[in-house]
């Protein structure tokens, strides 16, 4: 499991998906600080510290959504990975989309894992339950 004061940054515009991963957390104990973005853009901000106060510590694990507004998950990837103080991160996709070409833009940039969100709580619980346990801080 993670280190306590790891932070994790969650990367979804879907409030009932961020209300859900919020339950899954908790669900299985994870009291690590979690930083919502609603938007590539807004997730580069603060791992910035662009106009808004930055992370600190940087969080040590990213969730990401593919499908985001103004810059979409691969674009945020193309940018974090071309940062060299970002470049590190740990990332795991977490997505609807199942589509070959997706996966394919994402692992493009060094993701760590690939999720299909599954459609249960339960399943979904236990897909953090399983992220969680090897991640490595």
């Amino acid at each position: 499991m993670p280190d306590k004061d790891a932070g994790i940054l969650l990367v979804e515009d879907d409030r009932v998906d961020v209300m859900t991963v919020q339950r899954a957390l908790k669900k299985i104990d994870i009291r690590n600080p979690l930083y919502v973005a609603r938007t590539g853009v807004e997730a580069l901000e603060m791992l910035r510290g662009d106009g808004v106060p930055r992370i600190d510590p940087t969080p040590s694990l990213i969730l990401l959504d593919l499908n985001l507004p103004k810059m979409g998950g691969v674009e945020f990837l193309k940018e974090l990975r071309a940062d060299p103080l970002l470049r590190t991160l740990q990332v795991i996709v977490l997505t609807s989309s199942n589509e070959p070409g997706d996966r394919a833009a994402a692992f493009k940039y060094e993701v760590d894992d690939y999720v299909v969100k599954p459609h249960s709580f339960s399943e979904f619980t236990n897909a953090i339950s399983i992220i969680l346990a090897d991640w490595s801080v």
